[in-house]
């Protein structure tokens, strides 16, 4: 019961603290789940469903507001879904039991945590930077648009169903870089509605082919998350997220270094 009571806890905080600053749950779940004890795999395996229940109603509200841009929806999740799902598969086949690839898992983990980190850490520097650079309709980024994008997805694909990290942020500040002239709020939504089948179709890889799912523990965090992401939003308008997301930056960093290194 005391477990089961820190699941719900940790859910919470976790929601409250997406609500408040917007960084992404899976930065902050995965690693705490893993110093509560939870293995690698079953920490990144539980955190891909639990990121994909709770950014679907936020796909649902920015639909309404129609903040999605759907045509870089699709080409990001061309190249991220069947890109997650050959990883998931790779890790099935090639390897006997999760043991065998922790390492791979803790590696990609750390580089993701540190490259989200980073993110949030240069956000302001970089959005200065995209609005002093006009988009030169004859740049590379501008003509091989679709490309990249499908590039980029692929990445995410390969390195979300390893590490559950870089849905969020990270793919955030890519789009930021490639579409320098769309509205925040469009980026916020088409990051979200891009990360729901990614991190579900990933999460599923972990549950099916893996085994790599604890439901006791994401329904656990779900209860406590839920409600928490609501008061969150709420409460953000009366509290400034630049310094709490600073804090929760370098904290990502420093432990992103410590999973990539040691």
């Amino acid at each position: 019961m005391i477990d089961l009571i820190l699941y719900i806890a940790s859910g919470a905080a976790v929601g409250l603290a997406i609500g408040l600053t917007g960084v992404g749950g899976g930065s902050l779940m995965t690693p705490l789940l893993i110093l509560f004890g939870f293995p690698y795999n079953v920490a990144i395996g539980t955190d891909l469903l639990y990121a994909a229940i709770t950014k679907a109603g936020g796909v649902v509200s920015h639909q309404k507001q129609k903040t999605i841009q759907w045509r870089t929806v699709r080409m990001l999740a061309l190249g991220s879904v069947p890109a997650s799902v050959i990883t998931a598969l790779f890790l099935s086949q090639v390897f006997n039991d999760s043991t065998e690839y922790e390492g791979i898992l803790t590696r990609s983990l750390g580089v993701m945590l540190v490259l989200t980190a980073t993110v949030i850490l240069l956000n302001g520097r970089l959005r200065q930077t995209v609005k002093i650079t006009p988009e030169s309709s004859n740049g590379f980024f501008a003509r091989h648009n679709d490309a990249v994008i499908f590039l980029v997805g692929i990445f995410l694909g390969i390195f979300v169903t390893l590490s559950s990290v870089g849905a969020g942020a990270f793919c955030a500040a890519v789009l930021m870089v490639l579409y320098p002239h769309m509205p925040a709020l469009k980026i916020v939504g088409t990051d979200i509605a891009h990360a729901v089948p990614l991190t579900l179709v990933a999460g599923l890889g972990h549950m099916i082919w893996l085994g790599n799912v604890d439901f006791m523990l994401l329904g656990c965090l779900l209860i406590g998350s839920l409600p928490a992401i609501h008061l969150g939003t709420r409460l953000a308008r009366r509290i400034p997220s630049n310094i709490l997301q600073t804090a929760i930056a370098t904290l990502l960093l420093g432990m992103g270094i410590k999973f990539a290194v040691f």
